[in-house]
Parts: structure tokens; C-alpha cells; sequence
């Protein structure tokens, strides 16, 4: 297995279409690395990029410590699953994971034990003999997997393999796409625009927007301590609440509460960042209080969001599924002052 290197890498397809700018990034040897952000944010370039697929405009990619910027990509010793799946419909399960290693000139006796060693840990040894057409989602998406797996590859690249399946089965197969990677001991770079896979997947998570590197750190690290307000917002589900603030000395005012601050930040604008579960029923004397007017609830069986007015402000809060509330009531909150942030409102920077 591998390291892979990402050093000061820029894809420019014309001088006003950049997809990737200045990106700096390293994976570990045997991590489990992934790029998240929303369509169009150049995750899915970086990948095409790391395997041969689209040209670099500046910088260098390494695999271990070997550049391959002009290493074409069947000499690169990486394997990528595409979200659509890329299998043969004209063969079996069987002939598409053997097929690469055919082209490899592999003897036939070992190709043979390795599908069916690959097979085996997939749980796709009864279709070996079946056709894509008559697999489901899920089916195919493993037979991909398998497909990667028995080249032994470096370095495997995931362009969201799970975005066509439903959401029972993304579940399952997240669950199994970590134990994979435990198995094998392989490096895996993961794209995917769904903060949830990332957060539960990822060893690492390299946040992206318009092409550019916002923050690179594990899912707890990026919940807790988010770099920029484009962080806070996209990592956590509901997205964290943003009040604007005025700041003076240690003290910040929105329109409905105040808060007392740990240190003063130095500016005078801000946003403050709240957590929907960082709004809590349990009232403690040190912790200040707002109060939500309920415009819309969910009710979501183990959790209970409320929607509604703090203020002038709109806010999301994550409460105990047992209160008893309906719309256009008005509820008391204690707010956490322990798990607050502060962002520059110019910036977006944080500075709390």
C-alpha cells in the first residue's frame, strides 16, 4: 500500500474554469481519506486527476514517493469504482472482476483464486454466473468493489459508489465498505457530497468548495472545531444555526438574547454559531436563555427539531423527542455557551 501526495496541484481547463486550486493534501498510508463538498466543488477531478484520468495543469501527485504526472494510468497500480457502476453487461460477475487481470496477462489458475477468494469475503460467490442485468444495486455496486479488489492495488479511489442505491442499502454498505478497508489494510480516497458518509466513514475528511481546500481533519475535529463558517455549515445535519452579532469587549447581541464570551475576539461583526443541539430544555443558571417560537416540527421518532423565531433570527433546535410541543408555541432554551463558535462576519473566519 501507499501514501498519496497532492502538492500544490491546480487544474485550470480555461483561464477563467479552474476546478482545482493550489490543493496541498496527504493521505496516509492505509487511510481511509475523503474529499466531501457539493456538485462542482473539483472532489471528483482530484480523484480523475490521482488516477490518470484528466491532466494536471500545476503541481505534483505522488503515489508513495514515486510522481506519476506523466505515469499513464494502467502503470499507476491504483483502482477506482465509479458511481455508475462501469461493469460489462455482456459478462458474467465472474468475467468483470477477471477481466483486468486478464489484461494483465495474470495466469489463469491464480485469476481463478482470486475472484473466488474476492468472491467470497463480497458475499457474491451464488452470482458469479449472473449477468449486471440481473443484479440489483447493491449486487453490482459489490461486484465493482470486487472488481478493484483483486488487482491488490495501491491506492483504491471511490467517486460516490453509493449515490444509486437506496437508503436502507447505503447504510448497510457504508458499514461494509469500513470493515473492507479494515480487511485489506488499503488506502482508500472516498469522494462523496454527502456529509453523513463522510462523517461516519472517514478516518480524515478534506473539506472542498469551488476548487478550494477549506480544512482537512477528522469528523470530530472538523464538528468541533470548524475552520470557516462554509465548514460549520455543511458538516452537521441540521446545519448549525448562524445568528448575526454585534461584539463588544467579551459580550455578543443578536436581536432576541445575548451571550457572554470565553475571551474577547477582536472584532466587531460577527456570526455566532449555535448547534441545534447545543439549544437544550435543560436550564442551568450559568447558561443564558432564548426563546424559540415553533414554526415548523419534525418529530423524528429517537429526535424532535423545531423550527421557528429567536428574535428576528431563524433557528433550528434539536430537543428531547418526549416534549410536549405544537406549532406556535414558544419555548424556553438554555444555550450551551461551552460548544459556541464565533465567525468574522467579513471573513467567515473563525476566531471562537
Amino acid at each position: 500500500m501507499a501514501s498519496v501526495t497532492y502538492d500544490h496541484v491546480s487544474k485550470r481547463y480555461s483561464a477563467d474554469v479552474i476546478a482545482i486550486r493550489d490543493l496541498s493534501l496527504q493521505v496516509r498510508d492505509t487511510e481511509f481519506m475523503v474529499l466531501v463538498g457539493p456538485s462542482g466543488c473539483g472532489k471528483t477531478t482530484a480523484l480523475r486527476m490521482l488516477a490518470g484520468l484528466e491532466e494536471i495543469t500545476e503541481g505534483a501527485i505522488r503515489i508513495g514517493d514515486r510522481v506519476v504526472n506523466d505515469v499513464p494510468a494502467r502503470e499507476r497500480d491504483i483502482a477506482m469504482v465509479f458511481q455508475s457502476y462501469a461493469l460489462y453487461p455482456h459478462m458474467s460477475v465472474y468475467d468483470n472482476m477477471a477481466f483486468g487481470l486478464r489484461m494483465r496477462g495474470v495466469p489463469k489458475r491464480q485469476i481463478d483464486e482470486k475472484v473466488r477468494s474476492t468472491a467470497s469475503m463480497l458475499g457474491l460467490e451464488p452470482l458469479l454466473q449472473r449477468k449486471p442485468r440481473q443484479l440489483s444495486g447493491g449486487q453490482r455496486q459489490r461486484v465493482a468493489l470486487g472488481r478493484a479488489i483483486v488487482r491488490s492495488p495501491q491506492v483504491f479511489l471511490l467517486d460516490e459508489p453509493l449515490s444509486n442505491l437506496d437508503a436502507q442499502l447505503r447504510v448497510e454498505t457504508r458499514i461494509h465498505l469500513q470493515r473492507l478497508h479494515r480487511e485489506l489494510g488499503a488506502t482508500f480516497i472516498y469522494v462523496t457530497h454527502d456529509q453523513v458518509e463522510a462523517m461516519t466513514m472517514g478516518d480524515r475528511i478534506a473539506v472542498l468548495r469551488d476548487g478550494i481546500l477549506q480544512q482537512v481533519a477528522s469528523p470530530r475535529d472538523l464538528y468541533d472545531h470548524p475552520a470557516n463558517m462554509y465548514v460549520a455549515g455543511f458538516i452537521g445535519s441540521p446545519k448549525m444555526n448562524f445568528i448575526p452579532v454585534t461584539v463588544h469587549d467579551r459580550t455578543a447581541r443578536a436581536s432576541g438574547f445575548e451571550v457572554r464570551l470565553p475571551t474577547a475576539p477582536g472584532i466587531e461583526r460577527g456570526m455566532l454559531g449555535i448547534r441545534p443541539e447545543d439549544l437544550t430544555v435543560q436550564l442551568r443558571e450559568d447558561w443564558p436563555t432564548v426563546e424559540i417560537k415553533v414554526e415548523v416540527l419534525e418529530v423524528l421518532g429517537s429526535d424532535q427539531y423545531l423550527y421557528g423565531k429567536v428574535g428576528a433570527d431563524d433557528c433550528t433546535a434539536r430537543v428531547d423527542p418526549n416534549l410536549k410541543v405544537s406549532v406556535g408555541d414558544r419555548v424556553r432554551l438554555a444555550v450551551n455557551v461551552d460548544r459556541l463558535h464565533l465567525f468574522d462576519r467579513e471573513t467567515e473566519r473563525a476566531v471562537i
